[in-house]
Protein backbone atom coordinates (compact mmCIF):
# COMPACT_ATOMS: atom_id res chain seq x y z
CA UNK A 1 0.00 0.00 0.00
CA UNK A 2 0.98 3.78 -0.40
CA UNK A 3 -0.34 6.43 1.37
CA UNK A 4 -1.45 9.60 0.09
CA UNK A 5 1.61 11.61 2.06
CA UNK A 6 2.52 14.52 -0.59
CA UNK A 7 5.90 14.17 -0.84
CA UNK A 8 4.72 10.63 -2.72
CA UNK A 9 4.21 10.36 -6.25
CA UNK A 10 2.96 7.16 -8.66
CA UNK A 11 5.63 4.56 -9.31
CA UNK A 12 8.15 5.65 -12.16
CA UNK A 13 9.21 3.30 -14.60
CA UNK A 14 13.25 2.46 -14.35
CA UNK A 15 15.17 0.67 -17.01
CA UNK A 16 13.84 -2.76 -17.10
CA UNK A 17 17.10 -4.36 -15.83
CA UNK A 18 17.04 -2.51 -12.76
CA UNK A 19 13.24 -2.51 -12.02
CA UNK A 20 13.13 -6.41 -12.00
CA UNK A 21 16.71 -6.23 -9.75
CA UNK A 22 14.72 -4.14 -7.02
CA UNK A 23 11.65 -6.74 -7.20
CA UNK A 24 13.95 -9.53 -6.47
CA UNK A 25 15.25 -7.50 -4.33
CA UNK A 26 12.40 -6.76 -2.17
CA UNK A 27 11.81 -10.13 -1.75
CA UNK A 28 15.22 -10.55 0.54
CA UNK A 29 14.26 -7.91 3.23
CA UNK A 30 14.23 -10.71 5.76
CA UNK A 31 18.21 -11.30 5.57
CA UNK A 32 18.65 -8.28 7.10
CA UNK A 33 19.76 -8.01 10.19
CA UNK A 34 17.48 -6.28 13.30
CA UNK A 35 20.70 -4.40 14.00
CA UNK A 36 20.72 -2.64 10.39
CA UNK A 37 17.54 -2.59 10.12
CA UNK A 38 17.34 -0.44 13.32
CA UNK A 39 19.90 1.97 11.73
CA UNK A 40 17.78 1.66 8.13
CA UNK A 41 14.80 3.19 10.11
CA UNK A 42 16.81 6.33 11.33
CA UNK A 43 17.72 7.07 8.02
CA UNK A 44 14.70 6.10 6.94
CA UNK A 45 12.97 8.80 9.99
CA UNK A 46 15.55 11.54 8.55
CA UNK A 47 14.30 11.49 5.20
CA UNK A 48 10.69 11.48 6.32
CA UNK A 49 11.30 14.11 8.69
CA UNK A 50 13.54 16.41 6.62
CA UNK A 51 11.38 15.92 3.72
CA UNK A 52 8.39 17.38 5.70
CA UNK A 53 10.46 20.21 7.28
CA UNK A 54 12.02 21.33 4.48
CA UNK A 55 10.93 19.61 1.13
CA UNK A 56 14.06 18.01 0.40
CA UNK A 57 15.98 15.20 2.37
CA UNK A 58 19.72 15.34 1.64
CA UNK A 59 21.88 11.96 2.19
CA UNK A 60 25.80 11.80 2.20
CA UNK A 61 27.51 8.29 1.88
CA UNK A 62 30.93 8.56 3.27
CA UNK A 63 33.86 6.18 2.74
CA UNK A 64 37.30 6.55 2.85
CA UNK A 65 38.32 6.53 -0.96
CA UNK A 66 34.67 8.03 -2.21
CA UNK A 67 35.67 4.47 -4.85
CA UNK A 68 33.00 1.84 -4.08
CA UNK A 69 30.61 1.56 -1.44
CA UNK A 70 29.86 5.49 -1.15
CA UNK A 71 28.95 5.70 -4.56
CA UNK A 72 27.22 2.32 -4.66
CA UNK A 73 24.80 3.80 -1.77
CA UNK A 74 24.42 6.86 -3.48
CA UNK A 75 23.15 5.77 -6.38
CA UNK A 76 20.95 3.51 -4.87
CA UNK A 77 19.46 5.00 -2.65
CA UNK A 78 18.41 7.27 -5.42
CA UNK A 79 16.83 4.66 -7.34
CA UNK A 80 14.96 3.29 -4.57
CA UNK A 81 13.27 6.99 -3.64
CA UNK A 82 12.48 7.06 -7.71
CA UNK A 83 11.15 3.23 -8.07
CA UNK A 84 8.87 4.10 -4.90
CA UNK A 85 7.71 7.67 -6.03
CA UNK A 86 9.19 9.75 -3.16
CA UNK A 87 10.22 13.22 -4.04
CA UNK A 88 12.47 16.07 -2.43
CA UNK A 89 15.47 13.10 -1.67
CA UNK A 90 18.99 14.30 -2.61
CA UNK A 91 21.84 11.89 -2.35
CA UNK A 92 25.66 12.66 -2.75
CA UNK A 93 28.80 10.64 -1.65
CA UNK A 94 32.69 11.47 -0.41
CA UNK A 95 35.47 10.51 1.37
CA UNK A 96 38.08 11.18 3.79
CA UNK A 97 40.15 11.52 0.39
CA UNK A 98 40.09 11.83 -3.58
CA UNK A 99 40.70 8.56 -5.61
CA UNK A 100 38.52 7.25 -8.57
CA UNK A 101 34.49 5.31 -9.07
CA UNK A 102 36.79 2.09 -9.00
CA UNK A 103 35.59 0.23 -12.61
CA UNK A 104 35.24 -2.84 -10.57
CA UNK A 105 32.29 -1.34 -8.87
CA UNK A 106 30.97 0.35 -11.88
CA UNK A 107 30.88 -2.99 -13.96
CA UNK A 108 28.78 -4.18 -10.99
CA UNK A 109 26.10 -1.27 -11.27
CA UNK A 110 26.15 -2.06 -14.87
CA UNK A 111 25.06 -5.60 -14.02
CA UNK A 112 22.44 -4.96 -12.34
CA UNK A 113 21.11 -2.23 -14.83
CA UNK A 114 21.98 1.25 -13.95
CA UNK A 115 23.11 3.07 -17.10
CA UNK A 116 26.92 4.14 -16.36
CA UNK A 117 28.62 6.33 -18.95
CA UNK A 118 32.09 7.88 -18.89
CA UNK A 119 31.89 11.84 -19.74
CA UNK A 120 35.41 12.64 -20.95
CA UNK A 121 36.50 9.13 -22.52
CA UNK A 122 37.54 6.27 -21.31
CA UNK A 123 41.10 6.36 -20.14
CA UNK A 124 41.22 9.80 -20.20
CA UNK A 125 41.59 10.65 -16.37
CA UNK A 126 42.77 8.69 -13.40
CA UNK A 127 39.39 10.30 -11.74
CA UNK A 128 36.85 9.67 -14.71
CA UNK A 129 33.58 11.57 -14.31
CA UNK A 130 30.62 9.35 -14.93
CA UNK A 131 26.28 10.06 -15.86
CA UNK A 132 24.81 7.57 -14.34
CA UNK A 133 21.26 6.98 -15.12
CA UNK A 134 18.48 4.59 -13.61
CA UNK A 135 15.32 5.39 -15.95
CA UNK A 136 14.46 6.56 -19.27
CA UNK A 137 13.07 10.17 -17.69
CA UNK A 138 15.11 10.45 -14.67
CA UNK A 139 17.73 13.00 -14.27
CA UNK A 140 21.56 11.65 -14.37
CA UNK A 141 23.53 11.52 -11.60
CA UNK A 142 27.48 12.96 -12.10
CA UNK A 143 29.41 10.77 -10.30
CA UNK A 144 33.26 10.93 -9.32
CA UNK A 145 35.43 10.58 -5.96
CA UNK A 146 36.00 13.54 -4.03
CA UNK A 147 36.35 14.73 -0.51
CA UNK A 148 32.89 14.67 1.09
CA UNK A 149 32.98 18.20 1.72
CA UNK A 150 33.33 18.99 -2.03
CA UNK A 151 31.59 21.50 -3.29
CA UNK A 152 29.03 20.01 -5.01
CA UNK A 153 27.79 18.55 -1.66
CA UNK A 154 25.78 19.98 0.83
CA UNK A 155 27.52 21.79 3.64
CA UNK A 156 24.30 21.34 5.83
CA UNK A 157 21.20 19.88 6.41
CA UNK A 158 21.59 16.94 5.43
CA UNK A 159 22.41 13.38 7.39
CA UNK A 160 26.38 11.77 7.03
CA UNK A 161 26.21 8.13 6.67
CA UNK A 162 28.90 6.31 7.38
CA UNK A 163 29.46 3.18 4.35
CA UNK A 164 33.04 2.28 6.21
CA UNK A 165 34.45 1.48 9.52
CA UNK A 166 38.20 3.91 8.76
CA UNK A 167 36.25 6.57 7.77
CA UNK A 168 33.93 6.13 10.37
CA UNK A 169 36.96 6.13 13.12
CA UNK A 170 38.95 8.20 11.61
CA UNK A 171 36.24 11.01 10.60
CA UNK A 172 34.47 11.63 13.97
CA UNK A 173 32.94 14.65 13.21
CA UNK A 174 31.35 16.04 9.88
CA UNK A 175 30.72 19.75 9.48
CA UNK A 176 26.93 20.54 8.58
CA UNK A 177 25.42 17.56 8.98
CA UNK A 178 22.17 17.22 11.02
CA UNK A 179 22.69 13.42 11.69
CA UNK A 180 25.55 11.12 11.57
CA UNK A 181 24.74 7.67 11.06
CA UNK A 182 26.82 4.41 11.27
CA UNK A 183 25.98 1.70 8.32
CA UNK A 184 29.48 0.20 7.56
CA UNK A 185 29.80 -2.78 4.77
CA UNK A 186 32.63 -4.95 3.81
CA UNK A 187 34.76 -3.98 1.16
CA UNK A 188 35.04 -5.70 -1.71
CA UNK A 189 38.57 -4.74 -2.26
CA UNK A 190 39.74 -7.26 -0.76
CA UNK A 191 39.32 -9.05 -3.27
CA UNK A 192 40.33 -7.56 -6.20
CA UNK A 193 42.30 -9.83 -8.45
CA UNK A 194 41.10 -12.90 -7.20
CA UNK A 195 38.81 -15.59 -8.59
CA UNK A 196 36.16 -14.26 -6.34
CA UNK A 197 36.32 -10.76 -7.77
CA UNK A 198 33.09 -10.67 -9.73
CA UNK A 199 31.08 -12.68 -7.68
CA UNK A 200 32.26 -10.50 -4.77
CA UNK A 201 31.24 -7.16 -6.28
CA UNK A 202 27.75 -8.23 -7.46
CA UNK A 203 27.56 -9.55 -3.61
CA UNK A 204 27.82 -5.97 -2.06
CA UNK A 205 26.28 -4.16 -5.05
CA UNK A 206 23.14 -6.17 -4.13
CA UNK A 207 23.45 -6.06 -0.42
CA UNK A 208 23.94 -2.22 0.01
CA UNK A 209 21.04 -2.19 -2.86
CA UNK A 210 18.29 -4.56 -0.56
CA UNK A 211 19.31 -2.16 2.09
CA UNK A 212 18.57 0.97 0.29
CA UNK A 213 15.67 -0.79 -0.87
CA UNK A 214 14.26 -1.59 2.45
CA UNK A 215 14.88 2.27 3.75
CA UNK A 216 12.83 3.70 1.37
CA UNK A 217 9.97 1.70 1.50
CA UNK A 218 9.99 2.70 4.68
CA UNK A 219 9.65 6.08 4.40
CA UNK A 220 5.96 5.72 2.52
CA UNK A 221 5.32 2.84 5.30
CA UNK A 222 6.75 3.77 8.51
Amino acid sequence: MRPSESSVTSFPKLFPTLNTTIQRLEQDFAAISSERKEQLHRIADFVRSSNKEHGVARLTFICTHNSRRSHIAQLWAKAAAEYYGIRGVETYSGGTETTAFNPRAVAAMRRVGFIVEEENGKGSTENPVYRVSFGQTQTAITAFSKRYDHPSNPHQHFAAVMVCSHAEEHCPFISGANKRLSLPYNDPKEFDGTPLETSKYDERVQEIGRDMIFLMSHVIQP
